[in-house]
């Protein structure tokens, strides 16, 4: 076996929240992990003014010993990782400021091959700049030589179709699609992860994973705060970009795309693609949008009252959507996805209700029957859920629906790696099967580009629902029109 090469990480934005927070963090895990080369060196490049030392003292204030037990330990891991961190002040879009991030890395690294991966925290607007800036300064290695470079993106990618398919064409004259890694940090979720060992690891699903036996899907992402810090962001983009686009489709293709040929990262792209692709584009008679207000206690202030806000904006910090799959799996089953913020509470799972048990034994209403669910809980507190019909203890025939709970803290004794962790990790061993390609982007963005124009040339107006409530009324009123009630809508 060959000498393990050198890895340069260069994390461009790493001054800011993602980086400091999620990513860097990420990294120092993996490395008190052991998954990091011997021979590794982060830089951090961005326009705030630090030297080095200011830029590693502003690191440690987030770095946690999660796989380092003992203090001493701790520290020492922590010293140890500090000392392969660099920064680089510059300009995004100057190829001088990367030739000096590359002499820097000379300094560092000194001579032979070095493998590099270059992290996007930024915001999608200097994309292409950067990678314009890193091409021109001869850091991405291309061709024949002993050594490959990576480029991590961020979404959201684009706007709409148009835009996302713009940005990939201008991306891949500096890096090509093999080099791209388009992450979304939900498919780096453990439980997201395990939708398809779920499904195709366990005989007792895939038979019934179809319209013969399941009635309804419900996809649900909830947070009970506001947009807070990123008006600016948010208010250019909105929640379907933001959340349902990506994150909310990505969940949907994994629960409903068909078996894959083998486990392998172009097989389970292509199963994810045909799905997409079988997805009817959104109609605004199964959308509703909403805008939060105020709390009822006025304690909360509305979206339009947020600092750097319009107070005209229309853009929707909720939505609801009911998407139909056109294929022989799924035809005639609802999935009704919805995402929103400044909720009751903060919860992201799946509910998939299965039919009614057909002409069942017991007739009373005091032994009522009631449809089977598969609840998947994503977070907060991972656990999957099975609803089942039982007799209660006694005397008298009564049935109640009760729970197989797997509760993922209580059934592994081992600690569940945030979602950065294991995504990193598969860029650094160049494994693509949770990332985003460029086809399955594009089909991805077919379901809603058109639903999106016709919601900003027609100037909707989100429907207003009151901080810390369920969201707004319209949403509930679609869900009843295509069969969802009671518990389908908890």
């Amino acid at each position: 076996m060959g000498e393990e090469k050198k890895l340069g990480i260069v994390v461009v934005g790493a001054s800011g929240d993602l980086a400091q927070k999620k990513v860097i963090p990420a990294l120092f895990a993996l490395f008190c992990q052991g998954y990091l080369p011997p021979d590794f060196h982060l830089y951090g490049m961005a326009r705030s003014d630090f030297d080095s030392e200011g830029f590693r003292r502003k690191i440690a204030e987030n770095l946690t010993c999660r796989y380092t037990p003992g203090e001493a330990s701790c520290a020492d891991r922590t010293e140890a990782f500090l000392s392969r961190c660099h920064y680089c002040q510059g300009q995004y879009s100057s190829s001088d400021s990367f030739l000096d991030l590359f002499q820097l890395m000379r300094e560092q690294e000194g001579d032979g091959p070095v493998n590099r991966i270059f992290y996007m925290a930024i915001p999608p607007t200097v994309f292409l700049d950067v990678a314009r800036a890193l091409g021109d300064s001869g850091l991405v290695a291309c061709g024949d030589r002993d050594e490959w470079s990576r480029i991590v993106i961020e979404k959201p990618f684009g706007r709409d179709r148009e835009t996302s398919d713009i940005l990939i064409r201008e991306m891949q004259k500096v890096f090509s699609e093999d080099m791209t890694y388009r992450i979304d940090h939900y498919l780096g979720k453990e439980i997201v992860q395990n939708l398809m060992v779920l499904r195709f690891a366990n005989l007792i699903f895939e038979p019934l994973w179809s319209r013969a036996y399941i009635r309804s899907i419900h996809i649900r992402w909830a947070e009970p705060v506001g947009v807070g810090q990123r008006t600016g962001y948010f208010n250019g983009f909105g929640i379907i970009r933001d959340v349902m686009q990506n994150h909310l489709l990505q969940i949907m293709s994994l629960l409903a795309m068909d078996r894959p040929v083998k486990f392998d990262a172009r097989e389970i792209r292509d199963a994810k693609v045909q799905l997409l692709k079988a997805i009817r584009p959104l109609s605004l008679d199964d959308l509703v949008v909403g805008q939060y207000g105020a709390s009822e206690s006025g304690r909360q202030s509305s979206y339009v009252a947020e600092p750097m806000v319009p107070s005209d904006s229309l853009v929707p910090t909720y939505a609801a959507a009911l998407l139909k799959i056109n294929n022989s799996r799924w035809d005639g089953v609802p999935f009704f996805i919805e995402a929103g913020k400044a909720l009751e509470e903060r919860i992201n799972e799946v509910r998939i209700r299965f039919h009614e048990v057909p002409g069942h034994l017991w007739g009373d209403q005091q032994a009522r029957v009631e449809a089977n669910e598969l609840v998947i809980r994503i977070q907060p507190d991972e656990a999957i859920t099975l609803k089942i019909m039982n007799k209660v203890p006694g005397l008298d025939l009564k049935l109640a629906r009760t729970d197989l709970n797997l509760r993922y803290q209580s059934a592994f004794n081992a600690l569940i790696p945030e979602a950065y962790e294991c995504l990193l990790l598969d860029v650094i061993q160049g494994d693509r099967n949770l990332f985003i390609r460029a086809d399955e982007l594009a089909a991805a963005w077919d379901v809603f580009t058109p639903v999106l124009h016709q919601m900003e040339a027609g100037k909707i107006a989100p429907e207003l629902y009151p901080y810390g409530s369920r969201g707004p009324e319209a949403a509930r009123q679609l869900a009843r029109r295509y069969g969802f009630f009671g518990s389908d809508l908890p």
